[in-house]
């Protein structure tokens, strides 16, 4: 996929994990589910922060959040993926983490080039449930089962 600003620059992994970083920070920050961050960002929104990524990766993350919340008119929500079960886990996977792992799942899911599809279809997916459920060890598997259980609808 191209950058919108630039058509000769292809949009690529960098760019695809700094916004799945900055989705979850988001959605951490205003206690949402990440699939409430992608649909207010919209299709237009996601393909603009993909195209600036390599601008607005150099400003605080802090700044970033508040531009997209003011921008995209997102509001506080009562799901806080950082609530974990102290009997399972005492860890919490950091923001860049689940990016990375977001970016790889979407980056291996992304079919003809078309990266906004594929971020949705994500996103969108049940399974999301299951990986950002800390409590369980669905976030740390391996790509390739991630990939295999969205493809399957399940693990």
């Amino acid at each position: 996929m191209t950058n919108k600003y630039f058509p000769d620059e292809e949009l690529g992994f960098n760019e695809l994990y700094f916004v799945c970083y900055m989705i979850e920070r988001v959605a951490r920050r205003l206690h949402q589910r990440n699939r409430y961050v992608v649909a207010q960002l919209g299709e237009e929104g996601l393909y603009h922060e993909l195209s600036v990524a390599q601008a607005t990766h150099c400003l605080n993350p802090l700044q970033v959040e508040e531009e997209w919340i003011e921008e995209y008119h997102m509001e506080n929500g009562d799901f806080d993926v950082t609530r974990v079960d102290p009997q399972y886990t005492d860890k919490v996977p950091s923001p860049t983490q689940m990016g990375k792992v977001y970016a790889r799942l979407i980056e291996s899911v992304n079919e003809e080039d078309n990266l906004l599809a594929a971020i949705r279809r994500v996103y969108d997916a049940p399974i999301c449930d299951v990986i950002d459920d800390y409590n369980t060890s669905a976030y740390y598997e391996p790509s390739y089962v991630q990939t295999r259980a969205l493809l399957n609808d399940g693990f």
